[in-house]
């Protein structure tokens, strides 16, 4: 994995020392909220609904166990014991108090970490599959080309004050494990016609209060091109996107009112003029990368292996979790694990301290000593092999984080909501708890089969509830708490945005609702087919139907 070099270092250090100075300043009364806003927001300090937050950037997901321990260490030294992974791949203290933040980002700048530009008018956490560097069914790794473009865009003068946040997210994978259609700019590692390996750029994606899918903008894009293309899509979107009203500020917004067609010809005119720059990344720094992300040291070993078969057959719940919670690896005799952090009646996303010094314990035994949090919510232990999977389930049943649930009705997507989040206007925790709780019996769960169900407490859509299969979206109505119900939405290949299905439930209905949904899809399903299979061939005027008793 990428290690922090002495620029890396010397960057760092020496914005955690403004950043300290700033700290003292606001404390001091020297600096009032208002200055002291932007300033924060740029080293991930948030001001939630009852105290800050610091979100930590983990880019592309990627985490060593040293930096997952480093985490379980500030979770217990400056928050309240847990911390919560979220939908970037990022994690969040929720309860850090401002004059320990300073030295929160010293004790992560130790295991190579910041929380630089975690927020702001900014390039986020660049986010990718999860599986990257082990998936079966991707071209090449896409990692070093995440790094490439986060070293671009840290603190780049040109991209610091853009008209609002920008989100990348990279794949190289034929499934779409990413979410690209849903971010400011998707790039898809592909073939061309001549089998050379580009990107596929999208543009223009994102939720919130107006939801887009990504538009194609070159549907090949030479690898050598990457940092230019990228400046030059910035360099528009910074000179035409709107700072005259947030709402309309994102680059979605943009390319909407433009259309595709004349988006791309400014894109392309920019690159053009642009060809003459200096080049950002040489082929020298490109190769240097790269070899920070070489394959760990396999060992040789069969695809089959008999030992771990023959525990699949003996073992009914381990062949279960097996089933639903491992991926295929392209390491012969190895395997993916996802760790669901699920529970029944949990929060999602949350770990404690505990459980992260004891999943940091596994990556050093299991998995090279390495781990990726998923754009669900998720953990991954990416390089296991087979002959270690049973002693790895038994480990992890122990500690509650085996269910077999990846992909399944509780394994939900869900924000903080208005338990902790000031813009919210609904809670979605408890609503997901109630869900998973009326839904915890595997049996059923199994039944139901792939259903991913989102929940946002408000229309950020910070919950990505327009891409569930099942999404709610918390709203408030005269004081009291209500939940619109999407559905049809997906990330995946089959992308496509939810629609509104109806009014929206109260708190004390909705999870009934959701009931009802279910079990309507389980009435008139044909065999094999996936509750969005069913939504999709039959539409949504059956559950309609049955949701509000239409006569």
């Amino acid at each position: 994995m990428y290690r922090y070099d002495e620029f890396d270092n010397r960057l760092t250090a020496e914005r955690i020392g403004e950043y300290r100075d700033q700290v003292a300043r606001r404390l001091d009364g020297d600096l009032n909220e208002d200055n002291f806003r932007n300033l924060r927001l740029r080293n991930g300090l948030y001001m939630q609904l009852h105290a800050y937050m610091l979100r930590v950037a983990i880019p592309y997901g990627l985490m060593s166990s040293d930096q997952l321990r480093k985490l379980a260490f500030l979770a217990r030294t400056y928050d309240k014991d847990y911390g919560h992974f979220t939908t970037r791949q990022n994690l969040q203290f929720n309860w850090p108090n401002l004059e320990d933040t300073p030295e929160i980002l010293e004790h992560l700048a130790d295991v190579d970490m910041s929380a630089i530009q975690t927020s702001g008018n900014v390039n986020r956490n660049v986010t990718a599959d999860a599986f990257a560097g082990v998936a079966r069914d991707e071209i090449e790794d896409p990692r070093p080309y995440c790094e490439i473009v986060r070293q671009f865009l840290t603190l780049n003068p040109e991209f610091s004050w853009l008209p609002r946040k920008f989100k990348i997210a990279v794949s190289a994978a034929a499934e779409d494990r990413a979410a690209t259609t849903v971010h400011d700019i998707g790039l898809l590692l592909i073939h061309n016609a001549a089998g050379e390996t580009g990107f596929r750029v999208l543009v223009g994606g994102g939720l919130g209060r107006s939801p887009f899918l990504g538009k194609v903008l070159r549907l090949f894009l030479p690898k050598d091109d990457l940092i230019g293309y990228l400046q030059a899509i910035l360099r528009v979107y910074n000179m035409e996107g709107r700072r005259d009203n947030m709402y309309k500020a994102r680059i979605k917004i943009l390319v909407h009112e433009l259309g595709i067609e004349k988006f791309r010809a400014k894109v392309e005119a920019e690159f053009e003029a642009s060809a003459g720059d200096p080049l950002f990344i040489g082929r020298q720094e490109e190769a240097r990368i790269k070899a920070q992300f070489a394959a760990p040291a396999y060992k040789r070993r069969d695809e089959y292996h008999p030992g771990h078969e023959a525990k699949l057959r003996k073992n009914a719940a381990f062949a279960q979790w097996a089933a639903h919670n491992l991926a295929a690896h392209k390491q012969p005799g190895y395997a993916i694990v996802n760790l669901p952090l699920k529970p029944a009646g949990g929060i999602p996303g949350d770990v404690s301290a505990d459980q992260m010094d004891f999943i940091a314990g596994l990556a050093d035994t299991y998995s090279f000593g390495e781990l990726r949090a998923t754009h669900r919510q998720n953990l991954v232990l990416a390089d296991v092999a087979k002959s270690d999977l049973y002693s790895l389930w038994q480990k992890i049943s122990k500690a509650g984080l085996a269910p077999p649930n990846l992909d399944r009705i509780t394994d939900i997507i869900c924000c903080p909501g208005m338990d902790y989040c000031s813009l919210a206007t609904a809670r979605s925790i408890p609503i997901a708890q109630r869900i998973s709780e009326r839904f915890s019996d595997q049996e059923r769960q199994d039944t139901i089969g792939e259903l991913k169900l989102n929940i946002s407490g408000c229309i950020n859509a910070c919950g990505h509830h327009h891409i569930g299969h099942i999404g709610l979206l918390g709203v408030e109505k005269n004081g009291e708490e209500y939940y619109q119900i999407t559905v049809g939405g997906s990330a995946a290949g089959d992308a496509d945005i939810g629609r509104i299905i109806g009014p929206a439930f109260a708190s004390e209905d909705v999870v009934d609702a959701v009931e009802t949904l279910v079990d309507t899809y389980l009435d008139i399903r044909a065999p094999g087919e996936r509750f969005l299979d069913t939504l999709r061939r039959i539409g949504p005027e059956p559950f309609k139907e049955r949701l509000y008793a239409i006569d």
